[in-house]
């Protein structure tokens, strides 16, 4: 195992064990909260007991409803942030991770990349050679009795069918380097999307970072959507918490490639579209991620910030996303975000951030 490999473990093993504290922690809380209600249940039905002092019971019984309701939404909130720290653990562990994949597959990619432009380089010098080869032979051959090795040697360059490799040969060599470009882009986004923001906001450009997100999430809309880029240049370095805002950009294109798939079953002609915008408006700027995919309804759009709410199969969504979504726009770049949708048409997220820094 070699040291970077030995590090990103270890690292994984860290984040881990943190993990396991959190939950004992959390554990603890919840077994206290819940020993709490069950005391409070005990004193109930003591009072109930007592008909002679049935006000009594009836405004103890008020006060421990009220206790309880307060209590059951502190344990939702436990069982909220709990899910949270499981989710913020993956995704760092996934991060770090895929960075240090991205790192090692960049360097075989490089000198594959560099052999492929080696070969595009020496075929043409041996395509020179060949053609003269081949003219000279032409030239002896057309004599009144050219040798049988020369009328041999023709044949065979007949039978390697020269003219068609010299089309296809660098039609493959070019078709190599193109592949090998898109590997390059995809791990540069990759280390891109995965590096962690620092606790500060940082200047960051924006429009790189929207990019970023789209290539990590292709898997995800090829195949159903086309992307729509308009975005406004007057959108300089906008200041944020880098690696959070790339998340949220992640999850509203995944939740729009899914809307469209929805709209579009399997099989069906066409794709859809995703359309992502930028622009300044005074001293903020607005991000909009707008699909034609299948909306949602009345019933979804009013719950759809709710945590843990999903439309979506068991295993495809956690209804987490636009809830971290919500407090990472929000309580964390003090922006704002909405979004409007018709059932059968599509969805519009309006994402408004300010373009100076505000405190975290």
């Amino acid at each position: 195992m070699d040291p970077c490999e030995e590090r990103h473990q270890a690292e994984l093993a860290a984040l881990q064990a943190e993990l396991v504290a959190r939950d004992k922690t959390i554990a603890v809380l919840i077994a206290r909260v819940e020993g709490q209600f069950a005391r409070q249940n005990s004193a109930i039905a003591i009072l109930e007991q007592n008909i002679s002092l049935e006000q009594q019971v009836k405004r103890r019984t008020r006060e421990v409803l009220f206790s309880h309701e307060s209590l059951m939404r502190t344990l939702n909130e436990l069982r909220q942030a709990q899910a949270q720290l499981l989710e913020t653990s993956k995704l760092e562990a996934i991060g770090q991770l895929a960075a240090g994949v991205a790192h090692e597959i960049n360097t075989p990619v490089q000198y594959v990349s560099d052999n492929a432009s080696f070969l595009k380089t020496a075929f043409e010098r041996i395509l020179v050679v060949i053609d003269e080869a081949a003219r000279v032979v032409r030239e002896l051959n057309s004599s009144a009795a050219p040798p049988a090795e020369l009328v041999a040697l023709e044949e065979k360059f007949r039978a390697a069918k020269l003219d068609w490799l010299r089309v296809e040969i660098p039609r493959a060599i070019a078709e190599s380097m193109d592949g090998l470009e898109r590997v390059s882009t995809i791990v540069g986004a990759m280390k891109d999307f995965s590096h962690p923001s620092s606790a500060e906001k940082e200047l960051t450009d924006l429009h790189d970072a929207i990019a970023t997100t789209l290539t990590v999430a292709r898997h995800e809309w090829k195949y159903v959507a086309e992307i729509a880029m308009n975005f406004d240049a007057r959108v300089s370095a906008v200041p944020c918490l880098r690696s959070e805002l790339n998340q949220v950009f992640l999850n509203l294109v995944v939740n729009a490639a899914h809307a469209i798939a929805e709209q579009r079953p399997a099989g069906a002609a066409g794709k859809g579209t995703i359309w992502v915008s930028t622009e300044l408006l005074g001293s903020e700027v607005e991000i909009r991620i707008r699909d034609d995919g299948a909306g949602m309804s009345k019933d979804v759009a009013t719950r759809a910030y709710d945590p843990f709410f999903t439309t979506k199969p068991v295993g495809k969504g956690t209804g987490q996303g636009l809830s971290i979504a919500r407090s990472v726009i929000v309580d964390k770049h003090g922006g704002t975000i909405r979004f409007e949708s018709v059932p059968g048409v599509g969805t519009c997220f309006f994402i408004r951030l300010p373009m100076a820094l505000t405190p975290p």
